[in-house]
């Protein structure tokens, strides 16, 4: 015991400050676009699935952050090192030459009651991990979610929030429905990843449905899949914590 003890106390604290100035990602991650250009005609035909459209932005709910843009227009379009990528609007997802408008906190009467203690529900509607995957390092020793207040539940009966991933397939639709319907009311809703948001790789497809229209979103965390970081300050900034 005292062995563990003493090697505990030599490895230091492994949890990182969270927010911090001081975080920094590889270079070789893309975060938010950045519209240097509406001229976007060589960016949008390099696009794999229509995130782009010349004359209008960038649809980062649709983008897949594979940074084919870039490459084929890179004075146009150029990818940065941030990871607050989260909307409270799913149009505020359409990059322009615009400042982008990061999400928003709950209101005054919603806070009071999240702002503490936020248990959230996660569902994969048929999604790939990638996602998933993501969500779940958010609870070990490097991120620990837990000390923010927030903790996933395995009851839509103690949740709070409704957390989904994956593109909602017709086999999964209707225990979304379920899930969402378990859950007491005031609740929130997150899509997390592009197939949540916008379908992904799926859109379009006759077994992809997408969120009902009857769940309304709060919050929209884009990437393919997002980075842990993204995850967490999206859902901090929606209880105010942040």
């Amino acid at each position: 015991m005292i062995k563990a003890l003493l090697a505990r106390l030599k490895q230091g604290r492994w949890t990182m400050p969270f927010p911090s100035d001081g975080i920094k990602l590889p270079p070789r991650y893309r975060g938010l676009p950045r519209i240097r250009s509406l001229n976007l005609e060589k960016a949008a035909a390099a696009c794999p699935y229509g995130a782009i459209s010349a004359g209008q932005g960038l649809d980062m709910g649709r983008c897949i952050f594979c940074g084919d843009c870039a490459r084929a227009a890179p004075d146009a379009v150029e990818f940065t090192g941030e990871y607050r990528l989260c909307a409270s609007q799913r149009r505020d997802l359409l990059l322009t030459e615009k400042e982008f408008k990061r999400a928003e906190t709950l209101t005054r009467d919603l806070l009071k009651i999240f702002g503490r203690s936020f248990k959230l529900r996660q569902v994969s509607a048929g999604g790939c991990a990638a996602c998933e995957a993501d969500c779940n390092v958010l609870q070990t020793i490097g991120f620990d979610l837990g000390r923010f207040g927030v903790q996933f539940v395995s009851s839509p009966r103690h949740a709070d929030g409704l957390l989904v991933t994956g593109p909602v397939t017709k086999n999964m639709e209707l225990a979304l429905k379920k899930t969402y319907a378990a859950m007491p009311s005031p609740k929130a809703v997150i899509a997390c990843g592009a197939c949540a948001i916008a379908g992904g790789p799926y859109a379009g497809h006759e077994e992809c449905l997408g969120i009902p229209p009857e769940i309304p979103v709060d919050l929209y965390i884009p990437g393919c899949p997002p980075h842990p970081l993204t995850i967490l300050d999206g859902i901090l900034r929606l209880i105010g914590r942040a």
